[in-house]
């Protein structure tokens, strides 16, 4: 009751004389005190407060740099990606193209050789057709003569189809003896004339183009 007292009647006083009181004086003490009541040093963070680390200007630009070589870096692998993709893409394209093509060719050269076989089956029916034909006039007339000239066109006619397809005979009596054209069957005692040439042709050769198809069988003349 006194202490309420007492400040009831000093509270008093300054309402009533308050020129008498001196002005507050401006604390600027900036010193820090920690709930325990312990000054706190102006360098240390106060309580639950994080200190941040503040950093160079050299720190800033390696961070920077680093910062923009990690974009390129990045900007390359996903060009390197890109231009991958596309490679890729036009070895497929090429492979396709390529098989493509080989079967192309490969059905060209079929269709090819199975004109060439057509166009030569259709030269061939004459001559089959010349036989028929020798045949039948040997039944109606036994004379060996009708028969030999039946034969002898049925010859010609499949020279004429070997011909037309670019089979030619290999020369042989009377040209010099060729072993890359001419196999010897036998040879003969002749004239010096007549030496090392072919006196007698036992089996026609023949050749296409520049190969052979078969060698002549020939008798070699060989001077006594």
């Amino acid at each position: 009751m006194f202490k309420r007292k007492k400040m009831s009647e000093f509270d008093h006083l300054i309402e009533e004389h308050p020129e008498d009181m001196e002005p507050p004086i401006a604390v600027k003490d900036k010193r820090r005190f920690n709930e325990n009541g312990e000054l706190v040093r102006e360098d240390e963070p106060e309580a639950g407060k994080k200190t941040i680390p503040v950093k160079s200007q050299r720190e800033t630009e390696l961070e920077a740099q680093l910062k923009a070589e990690t974009e390129r870096r990045e900007a390359a692998e996903a060009k390197l990606v890109g231009v991958q993709a596309k490679f890729e893409e036009a070895k497929a394209d090429l492979e396709k193209e390529t098989a493509e093509m080989r079967d192309r060719l490969k059905r060209t050269l079929e269709d090819r050789a199975n004109q060439s076989k057509f166009n030569f089956l259709q030269t061939l029916l004459p001559v089959l057709d010349n036989l028929h034909l020798a045949v039948n006039a040997s039944e109606e007339d036994p004379s060996i003569d009708n028969l030999r000239t039946g034969v002898k066109g049925v010859a010609r006619s499949f020279e004429h189809a070997l011909a037309s397809v670019g089979v030619e005979t290999v020369p042989s009596i009377g040209t010099n003896f060729d072993p890359e054209l001419h196999e010897a069957v036998d040879m003969a005692s002749t004239d010096a004339e007549n030496d090392g040439k072919i006196v007698a042709e036992y089996q026609t050769g023949y050749r296409f183009g520049d190969r052979l198809l078969r060698p002549a069988r020939v008798q070699v003349g060989k001077a006594g």
